[in-house]
């Protein structure tokens, strides 16, 4: 199959439906049944289930959809980077959410441009939970994620920092004064939701702005990288989460071999080690 029969079939497959399909894709309805039906023939397998109220997945249909979805990802994926690494002027996409980087670009970036193999580098300050989205789209060649609440799989990690984990309070609250907290004394608290699948009835999260103001408001408290409570600034307080901590790490596609890249992350692991809020980095994987 070509990429242009499996961009139609996912479309079709995602909107269940030949007509909402056409119209999303801007073609008519006719070629487009035609195209799906000459991918049914070549793989030999039914896709669809067709009826009057649209179009079902066939269990074939469900595998194809899934896989194809990954499948023209990666061609995205390959073309942004290709474009950007035969450009006249190579360059590094790095992304992070607001606050995410523990401090450490401001001080790794000027010294990773003294580096032979440097280019240079672009930073994307991007939504919460948007970073591995736009490392596999090829939109970042490098991303800042957290651990335990970042999940790697398929993709190159190496450890940078490990950072207490703060409960963050409005200064009236009961547990502001507080020298240490545990997580069973938080869970009673509403807590913030960090995406739309995270648990809870908490309110959903966007960015770190709506996090301060809504814990100043004393709506809920939060769980943060010490880092990032620090920055929150309105005078919020912030307590130590006895036996929580949290990692810090630079993640990019684990096919990627380019010295630019590797040169980078070298340099934010030494400037980890270096500068960061505890002083040392992990190892990689």
């Amino acid at each position: 199959m070509d990429s242009r029969e499996l961009a139609y079939f996912v479309a079709v497959a995602e909107e269940l439906s030949v007509s909402r399909a056409a119209a999303r894709l801007g073609m008519a309805q006719p070629p487009l049944s035609r195209a799906i039906q000459r991918l049914e023939r070549r793989l030999g397998v039914r896709l669809l289930e067709r009826g009057s109220r649209g179009v079902a997945l066939t269990a074939a249909g469900a595998v194809l959809l899934e896989h194809g979805r990954v499948a023209l990802a990666s061609l995205a994926a390959a073309r942004r980077l290709a474009q950007r690494a035969g450009a006249a002027a190579p360059r590094l996409v790095v992304a992070t959410k607001p606050g995410g980087d523990a401090g450490l670009l401001a001080a790794a970036l000027p010294r990773y441009a003294e580096q032979p193999e440097a280019v240079a580098v672009e930073v994307t300050i991007c939504g919460i939970g948007e970073e591995k989205t736009l490392l596999r789209d090829g939109s970042a060649d490098l991303a800042l994620l957290r651990l335990p609440q970042e999940e790697t799989a398929g993709l190159a990690v190496q450890d940078l920092l490990v950072e207490q984990e703060m409960a963050v309070f409005a200064p009236n609250h009961p547990l502001a004064r507080r020298d240490r907290v545990s997580m069973a004394e938080l869970g009673g608290e509403t807590m913030p939701r960090w995406t739309a699948r995270s648990p809870g009835t908490g309110p959903l999260i966007s960015d770190t702005g709506q996090v301060a103001e809504l814990i100043a408001l004393g709506r809920m408290v939060a769980v943060l990288p010490e880092s990032v409570a620090a920055g929150l600034g309105r005078g919020l307080a912030a307590v130590p989460v006895t036996g929580r901590r949290t990692r810090l790490m630079a993640v990019w596609a684990e096919q990627r071999r380019d010295l630019p890249l590797a040169a980078l992350v070298r340099t934010l692991a030494d400037t980890a080690a270096r500068h960061g809020p505890n002083g040392r980095a992990g190892t990689g994987r």
